[in-house]
């Protein structure tokens, strides 16, 4: 059925199905934090507590490219049912879970799912769109990622406190049948697919390796090991070894995975380039702020909430106008603008000091979120035309996967920074401060790990008083990672300076 046959009735309700997808695999990405620690306490495995986040990012990472790739091949409707069937039985098997390292697998199964769910449902807003409508589209998939982002951390306490936090995984099965009867019913083709059929799978092969060893030496680098150690330099010589096996199964396929042809048109180069260092700003300033907020002001989880709630409106805020108004300013206007507000935002947020009040918090936050969702808008539907029809599903996944990797190294390398710096300040405080006041093996731990700080185990064993100078520390550290959002969004805003006005000079062929 083509676009301008297709009833107002159906095109609304494939709409709706297509947002609740991505509303549940959004959802369920923010839902875990609150949920982690009664989890913990239930299931042990504390040892595994950040593998449970990370195994669903690296999976989520890795189906991205894959999904986006088959979704220029086969049906979008089959794909569709099959990520979020997979994510169904991620969920199920998750509610189900006897062991954190049970609980581990089924992540990573949701993460598939969910990797495909959101390559999918841009690439689908993007076919049921012409060219020069696709920014209204797309606002509103930003604008359902807002709403996650504010009823995910709520909603999982809620769960969590009155019924069971099985039921955080458990809740998705009613929506997601909802939205997989939509999918179902009301998604159509609207691009020409090929009549012969070839997989490239060499190209998936090594891409997963390149990618799952990649995002691992930025998840593990300068925390667990140290950047130097054999584990690390052994993960950085197998990223080499695969990425060469994928550049030359590439060059051999006829229908590759990345075609790097495209890396010569500017709208799809500059574009992800561009979106690559906002996220790597962006979720550096979301995953390092709360440490400074509850640190260094010694504001509650309730005020911190508060102020991270200015991110997300900001974000859903400057997606929703730049997906209306970029056919009358430009898109590359609209990164301009976001790229120097994300800058004016980490400034802020490189000046905080102690003294700093929570409302400059929040607007930095705010800030940070509004040149967000210019940038993203902006970047996706630059790239999207940048490419011809039958390119668009790897034009949208490729976007997809450089915000991933953009926000997975920057929280690496700037976790990094604060681990090293703290392991400094520990041992000041360790030699001066707080004699006897901390257990040696807590402070190693601590040392090591600042993260592990944060563990209820390592908490319950140290005084109010030294529970304060510790988050006062950590606070201190975390303004090095503030000043490395503000580098990477100078090159952001460099980036956004050699954007092409409209697409790259290809223009996208009509939506048959």
């Amino acid at each position: 059925m083509l676009p301008s046959s297709r009833s107002p009735q159906r095109r609304l309700l494939l709409i709706l199905a297509t947002l609740l997808a991505l509303f549940l695999a959004a959802l369920d990405t923010l839902i875990m934090s609150a949920a982690m620690p009664t989890i913990v306490a239930d299931l042990g495995g504390l040892h595994l507590y950040s593998w449970v986040f990370s195994t669903y990012l690296l999976s989520r990472a890795v189906a991205l490219p894959v999904f986006g790739k088959l979704a220029d091949l086969l049906p979008n409707r089959t794909l569709y049912l099959a990520a979020i069937l997979i994510f169904l039985i991620g969920s199920l098997l998750a509610g189900m879970a006897r062991s954190m390292s049970a609980l581990t697998v089924f992540r990573a199964i949701q993460g598939i799912g969910a990797g495909g769910n959101f390559a999918l449902v841009y690439i689908v807003l993007a076919d049921l769109s012409e060219p020069q409508k696709r920014g209204r589209m797309m606002s509103y998939a930003s604008f359902v990622w807002g709403l996650a982002s504010v009823l995910g951390p709520s909603l999982g306490g809620f769960i969590v406190g009155w019924v069971s936090w099985r039921w955080i995984f458990y809740i998705n099965i009613p929506i997601g049948l909802v939205s997989l009867a939509g999918i179902w019913f009301f998604l159509t083709e609207t691009r020409d697919k090929h009549e012969v059929i070839e997989i490239d799978y060499a190209g998936i092969a090594t891409l997963i390796v390149a990618i799952l060893s990649f995002l691992t030496i930025f998840l593990l680098g300068g925390r667990d090991y140290g950047w130097t150690s054999p584990p690390i330099l052994g993960l950085f010589a197998l990223f080499v070894f695969s990425s060469v096996g994928f550049y030359a199964a590439e060059k051999r396929s006829n229908e590759p995975i990345i075609n790097f042809e495209l890396f010569r048109l500017r709208g799809f180069s500059t574009g992800n380039g561009l979106v690559f260092f906002s996220s790597g700003a962006i979720f550096s300033l979301s995953a390092f702020s709360p440490l400074f907020i509850q640190g260094a002001l010694g504001q509650s989880p309730f005020q911190l909430g508060i102020v991270m709630m200015f991110l997300s409106f900001g974000w859903s805020a400057g997606a929703l106008v730049c997906g209306r108004q970029s056919n009358r300013w430009g898109e590359k206007s609209f990164s301009l603008a976001g790229g120097a507000i994300l800058i004016a935002a980490c400034v802020t947020a490189a000046r905080f000091s102690s003294a700093t009040s929570l409302w400059t918090c929040a607007a930095a936050m705010g800030l940070a979120g509004v040149g967000m969702g210019f940038t993203s808008i902006a970047t996706l539907l630059i790239v999207q035309n940048s490419v011809e029809n039958k390119d668009l599903g790897v034009a949208t996944s490729s976007h997809q996967f450089s915000r991933t990797l953009g926000g997975t190294v920057g929280i690496g390398i700037c976790g990094s920074l604060v681990t090293a710096r703290f392991a400094r300040v520990a041992d000041t405080l360790r030699a001066t401060a707080l004699p006897g006041e901390i257990p040696p093996q807590v402070m190693d731990q601590i040392r090591q790990n600042f993260e592990n700080f944060f563990r209820p185990d390592v908490q319950q064993q140290l005084l109010p008083h030294a529970q304060r100078m510790l988050h006062q520390a950590i606070g201190n550290c975390v303004i090095d990672v503030f000043q490395l959002a503000l580098i990477a969004a100078a090159v952001c805003l460099v980036f956004g300076l050699f954007l092409p006005s409209r697409g790259s000079g290809v223009p996208p062929r009509p939506v048959p």
